[in-house]
């Protein structure tokens, strides 16, 4: 497994690091965390039908994800989230503690970064450290060079939300 801090150093990627009580969902988060600058995130690993292909979501903190409207708009058969097992396997990651910054663990490109795009659009993003005692953030340009850095273009879309039956690919 990867020292985040360590890769994020060696690939210049600034970040300012937020230490913070264990949270487990975004409500805890808004409750336990110090105020920070940046966007927060929701990030959900979910997997195909087969669990073939395995997609990385970031969304912002508050986004109810419509998986029906995203398994469309990814044309793929169906969605579901990935086990406990395949988040350590594919992330190295526990659940409560998914993050963007988890793909520096696929080694393998198993897994496909997505991201909403009002999330690509933000001038810095709040990334948990690949643990959920602490929160980086880290500016648009760091999560360029990051992406880069792991091999991880992101697909860049307007994520469906329960609240936007309506989405549009971004061109």
């Amino acid at each position: 497994m990867t020292d985040i801090f360590s890769f994020l150093t060696e690939h210049g990627i600034p970040f300012e690091q937020f230490d913070h009580p264990a949270v487990f969902t975004c409500e805890e988060a808004e409750r336990l965390c110090p105020p920070m600058p940046g966007t927060a995130t929701k990030n959900l690993l979910l997997r195909d039908r087969k669990g073939t292909h395995n997609f990385l979501v970031t969304v912002g903190y508050d986004t109810a994800v419509d998986l029906k409207g995203l398994k469309d708009l990814l044309q793929i058969d169906k969605l579901s989230f990935a086990s406990p097992e395949r988040l350590k396997s594919l992330l190295g990651v526990e659940p409560g503690a998914v993050t963007l910054l988890g793909i520096v663990n696929d080694t393998e490109g198993s897994v496909e970064v997505i991201l909403d795009e009002a999330i690509w659009n933000a001038e810095a993003l709040q990334c948990h450290p690949l643990v959920n005692t602490a929160t980086l953030v880290i500016p648009h340009e760091g999560i360029v060079r990051f992406l880069e850095a792991t091999r991880h273009p992101p697909r860049i879309l307007r994520i469906p939300s329960r609240k936007d039956p309506n989405p549009n690919p971004i061109p």
